[in-house]
């Protein structure tokens, strides 16, 4: 059986909402902004003791409560 075959099996087999999910995902293949995410090349500059410090003071600040929800971050700013 081709793969194509097995793949018309399996899409005679889903529920009317699975089918109209599984189109929904078929088409994020071609958003340009998800092929962009997608295409990008890895980030390969090393991790800095600059950038650990930021983010052991990010995850003190999350452990210490001292957080804004995003919500009213935005409200903040206008």
């Amino acid at each position: 059986m081709t793969a194509k075959e097995k793949l018309r099996e399996r899409i005679e087999a889903l529920t009317e909402e699975e089918a109209s999910e599984t189109l929904r995902l078929l088409d994020l293949r071609s958003d340009p902004v998800i092929a962009a995410f997608r295409d990008a090349p890895i980030d390969d500059e090393p991790w800095s003791e600059e950038d650990e410090a930021a983010a052991a003071e990010g995850r003190a600040d999350v452990a210490g409560g001292r957080t804004v929800p995003l919500d009213e971050a935005l409200r903040e700013q206008g």
